[in-house]
């Protein structure tokens, strides 16, 4: 009987060390709630048992519900049949034993039927469904679109829509992306117009809509006509009624039981979210920040998922009278698996308590105006606003090449259907594309590094490091990056630092988490080897980008022309 929360010694060392108390304290504000829900926590103490025992309570339903399902899933997909998309069966029990364990409020506060819990545990669980099954995550992790409307929206519109989203009544989906406007979102032409009564309508096209089928749906238009690019957009709340037309869904190489689909608004009546000509810079940045974080922890449990595929086949295989785990090359890239996988699990959590951190001095900020807390809010949010797309880069990318070699691992039979780890290869393809490809992190992440955000937070947790061999790694390691930083400012070439931008923000990424693997070494024996294997590596994968960027190479950029053309 597996249990994705009680058999993971990582996630189990994680919650228990982790810091979280701060993030406590401000999310139930003293705890002024404990008389008036019975689930409410009255200590820091009992909020945190409450977590693992919600967490222990998801573990079992992934282990033994949802895993065994996921193949069926793949199999059945979703259906588009007479204008409708259908779930898969084993999708809809799914969501059905979600539903009836309440949590499907995970974030929302206990007033709109929420648990109130923070974004810390909900990555935590996102990771588990999505390795019992990473199609259903693009449903159970759509709760992003109800926080967006309680963090923005007028309190009629929460109390209209948020207890629908915890009671499982609602589903919802985001609609951003258009035929002619793919990661360009300030190109958005649908359009919204005020009428004489004065409720909004929308009419255009969105496509590849994750869950556009679901009830209540974000559509990002242009509400202001005479206004180009970003300013002219504006974020409304649509509830599906027959001014919606399902065009199709897409056929995906993967996470079939996830209708991405095509969707059309004719004169759809729709609700204005927060301010006009916000709808892109202010609400979908953060309703995106949001869902990028989710998929980064989702390609941590799609990672975790392969790697105990590969680790179970490697024991039991049998070739030339030995297990295939004895042999060293099988041995290595099992244990680089696993190193990875916790690397990018500790910054993915690291991340999610930072946001925690970021949005809960804003609420703070916002209903009391306790001024204090502001220069610790813009903090946060510069923090923030580039550790998402790194660990999107680095947990995405992780989870691609993981399970790529549990493929590998397995051989021949890894190319056919009998193993999960078939399934597993064509899901994780899309992680490191959807909700911004990998590049486009890479630019959302850039400004943090080249500005020195990344060192200032750097500094921070080299704080916390007492081991002098593990400090003196993290050290030169901070270094290289450093030397990287100045000499792109000297040479002062756009295009030169963009050329280079991937491999300064992996330098960050390598920096950021070889400090967080080294705090956690000191607190137990295997987490130690943990940091050992992961600093070496990615002083070796240092040294080469440091030397490469410092030989003022642009071959390539130079190249271009005469390399693509023909």
């Amino acid at each position: 009987m597996p249990n994705f929360f009680k058999d993971n010694k990582d996630i189990l060392f994680l919650i228990d060390n982790i810091d979280i108390s701060r993030i406590v304290l401000l999310k139930e504000k003293d705890f002024e709630e404990k008389h008036s829900y019975e689930y409410a926590p009255s200590s820091v103490e009992d909020a945190i048992e409450n977590y693992k025992i919600a967490l222990d309570i998801l573990g079992d339903i992934c282990g033994n519900t949802i895993a065994p399902m996921a193949k069926d899933v793949d199999i059945e997909g979703a259906r588009f049949e007479n204008g409708v998309v259908h779930y898969a069966k084993s999708t809809k029990e799914a969501l059905k034993r979600l539903t009836q364990a309440d949590f499907m409020g995970f974030t929302i506060p206990r007033q709109y039927g929420g648990l109130n819990f923070p974004k810390t545990i909900y990555s935590l669980a996102i990771e588990m469904v999505s390795r019992a099954d990473a199609s259903l995550m693009n449903l159970f992790g759509l709760q992003e679109i109800s926080e967006t409307i309680y963090r923005f929206g007028t309190e009629e519109q929460r109390k209209k829509y948020l207890p629908k989203f915890c009671s499982g009544e609602y589903t919802g989906a985001m609609a951003l992306t258009e035929p002619d406007a793919g990661s360009d979102l300030q190109a958005v032409s649908l359009k919204a117009t005020l009428g004489n009564d004065g409720t909004w309508y929308l009419d255009g096209v969105k496509r590849f809509i994750t869950n556009g089928c679901g009830d209540i749906i974000l559509v990002l238009a242009r509400s202001e006509p005479n206004i180009k690019g970003a300013r002219g957009l504006s974020l409304f709340i649509y509830k599906k009624d027959e001014h919606l037309k399902i065009r199709r869904i897409e056929e995906k190489l993967g996470i079939h039981g996830s209708p991405t689909c095509e969707i059309m608004f004719t004169n759809a009546p729709a609700e204005l979210l927060g301010e006009r000509k916000l709808g892109l810079v202010k609400y979908t940045f953060s309703l995106m920040n949001g869902a990028r974080l989710g998929v980064a922890a989702q390609a941590v449990g799609i990672a975790e998922a392969a790697y105990r595929e590969a680790y179970d086949y490697a024991n039991n295989r049998k070739q030339f009278g030995s297990s295939i785990i004895e042999f060293p090359q099988i041995y290595e890239m099992l244990t680089n698996m696993k190193v990875d996988i916790e690397a990018a699990r500790r910054l993915v959590y690291f991340t999610s308590n930072v946001v925690d951190l970021k949005e809960s001095l804003e609420e703070s900020l916002e209903s009391t105006k306790d001024k204090s807390k502001k220069k610790e809010f813009k903090q946060y949010s510069r923090y923030a606003s580039f550790l998402t797309p790194m660990s999107k880069i680095f947990a995405t990318e992780m989870a691609n090449r993981v399970v790529y070699d549990a493929l590998q691992i397995h051989g021949g039979v890894g190319y056919t259907k009998d193993f999960e780890v078939e399934r597993l290869y064509r899901d994780v393809r899309i992680t490191n594309i959807y909700e911004g490809t990998t590049q486009l992190q890479v630019h959302a992440a850039i400004g943090g590094v080249i500005t020195g955000g990344v060192m200032n937070l750097t500094d921070e947790l080299l704080s916390q490091i007492s081991n002098p061999n593990l400090k003196q790694g993290t050290l030169e390691l901070k270094e290289s990056l450093d030397s990287c930083i100045r000499h792109i400012k000297k040479v002062g070439d756009s295009q030169f630092q963009q050329f280079h931008a991937r491999r300064l923000v992996e330098l960050g990424i390598f920096l950021i988490t070889s400090c967080l693997l080294s705090i956690d070494a000191q607190k137990e024996p295997r987490k130690q080897k943990v940091a050992d294997i992961f600093l070496n590596r990615v002083m070796a994968k240092s040294c080469e980008y440091k030397k490469y960027i410092l030989s003022n190479s642009s071959l390539i950029i130079n190249l271009k022309d005469n390399m693509l053309a023909g």
